[in-house]
């Protein structure tokens, strides 16, 4: 994942917003309309994203406003990427996220 600003476990639907450059009623519409995008809520019934949720919005958002897609186009080509590599994508997502943690540690520790 591209780093983009993203230090904290879980981020409000108002920051990621922000992050994203989309308003917040946007983001809960793509909820309705992409499987994908299922952000957990607290206990207080608030949204809380992850950063596997951000990459999604991110990708989400580009397929809309830059590639121009449709929402069914953009569903299809989440599923398609899904399909074609999504097992070897989310094991390198995960490589790179415990590289990042050890680098990050290791940084502390100098």
């Amino acid at each position: 994942m591209a780093d983009r600003g993203i230090t904290k476990l879980y981020y409000t639907i108002s920051e990621v917003s922000r992050l994203i450059g989309e308003e917040a009623h946007v983001l809960r519409y793509w909820e309705t309309e992409f499987q994908v995008l299922k952000p957990r809520k607290n206990r207080a019934g608030k949204r809380v994203y992850t950063r596997d949720d951000i990459d999604t919005v991110f990708r989400i958002r580009h397929l809309l406003r830059e590639e121009k897609f449709t929402i069914e186009g953009a569903r299809q080509a989440l599923t398609r990427r899904e399909d074609e590599g999504g097992e070897d994508m989310k094991d390198a997502t995960k490589d790179l996220l415990m590289v990042r943690s050890f680098l990050t540690r290791l940084l502390d520790r100098i």
